[in-house]
């Protein structure tokens, strides 16, 4: 297992949170997606490290920008 964290800009809401974890949760491998609104931290736990350009296309897919 390999955790990552991320910051992901751009959200204002629950709506934005579930619409990010939705997204990243469909990249192969991933096991669990936490998103913390007051942070933007975006962690991702996956069974094989995940480039950081597939997370930053679906983060871009829900409408918001990893950073």
């Amino acid at each position: 297992m390999t955790t990552a964290t991320y910051t992901v800009t751009g959200m204002t809401c629950q709506h934005c949170v579930a619409s990010v974890t939705e997204e990243v949760q469909e990249i192969a491998g991933v096991t669990d997606v936490r998103v913390d609104l007051a942070s933007g931290d975006l962690t991702v736990t996956s069974d094989q490290p995940v480039d950081r350009v597939i997370v930053s296309a679906a983060v871009d897919e829900a409408g918001y920008t990893l950073s």
